[in-house]
């Protein structure tokens, strides 16, 4: 019991289970605002496990590619994946399992969804070579991270409207936004193994630039699924604090870059919680 209890342990620590928090409310939004109020239980657990097998699927397979890299960076060289407290073949099996998960519960939402279930697999597998050889690796976690509010309106009504266009690309910016600053935390060590980045492109400060610029293109995103969501003023609430809480996170960041962690961990998780529970009481009271 002991083993399993420490192996589910290491797990959890690999994909860092905590950070679906990132994803998890807007596929749940979308799902919200397309069927009008309530989907259902069953799209509730099939949507909860879809997103959960994802993310596993996209987070060991990350680190099962970048276990040579992270060996060499001193804030990633705990990570179970280099430390020996997980195998590579042990990952790569989880990589497997959560992949045909993800895949079967694809199937038993709906055709397109199945047949999605593919490319979007491909997508969010694609990021972790992409650091390799094109600092745009931030906005090709955006792009994975902005397909869970597109499925979520696919689980319900089987097609892709303008407001989750609008929505995916709000939460595409607001991704590769807070990665960037998450980035200059390992901008030294990406010089020095070669790899790309925003930071490494282009510097500290004109990074910090690039990424106000990419939040406030989330915004945008963001007022413009609201006008064509056609949603009331608790969703207009949720953008305005949402906008308060990026500027507070750049503030942080500007004030040091010791509050990167805070600024990534702590502000972008409520920011996503806060939309979900804004949009609900939009439902229910307007």
């Amino acid at each position: 019991m002991n083993k399993i209890k420490k192996l589910l342990y290491d797990f959890n620590e690999l994909v860092m289970f905590k950070h679906s928090i990132f994803a998890l409310p807007f596929i749940f939004i979308a799902m919200i605002i397309s069927s009008n109020g309530w989907f259902g239980w069953k799209l509730l657990i099939l949507g909860l496990i879809a997103t959960i097998a994802a993310r596993n699927f996209a987070m060991a397979f990350n680190r099962y590619i970048d276990k040579n890299i992270d060996n060499q960076n001193p804030r990633t060289i705990n990570r179970p994946s280099v430390d020996g407290r997980l195998s590579l073949k042990s990952i790569f099996l989880f990589i497997f399992l959560n992949a045909f998960l993800f895949i079967l519960i694809a199937y038993f939402i709906n055709q397109l969804a199945f047949y999605l279930s593919f490319p979007i697999l491909f997508i969010i597998g694609v990021y972790s070579y992409f650091k390799r050889f094109s600092y745009l690796a931030h906005i090709i976690l955006g792009i994975s991270l902005g397909l869970a509010p597109i499925s979520g309106v696919i689980a319900v009504i089987e097609d892709i409207t303008l407001w989750s266009m609008f929505l995916s690309l709000g939460v595409v910016f607001w991704v590769a936004g807070f990665d960037m600053l998450y980035s200059l935390q390992d901008r030294k060590i990406d010089i020095k193994l070669k790899l790309h980045s925003i930071p490494v492109k282009f510097g500290i400060k004109k990074t910090l630039l690039i990424a106000r610029i990419s939040h406030t293109l989330a915004i945008i995103f963001w007022f413009l699924f609201t006008i064509y969501s056609s949603s009331g003023i608790f969703v207009y609430i949720s953008i305005i604090i949402s906008t308060i809480f990026l500027i507070y996170e750049h503030i942080l960041v500007n004030k040091s870059l010791e509050n990167i962690p805070k600024a990534f961990f702590t502000i972008n998780g409520y920011l996503g919680i806060v939309f979900l529970i804004f949009v609900i009481l939009d439902k229910i009271f307007i």
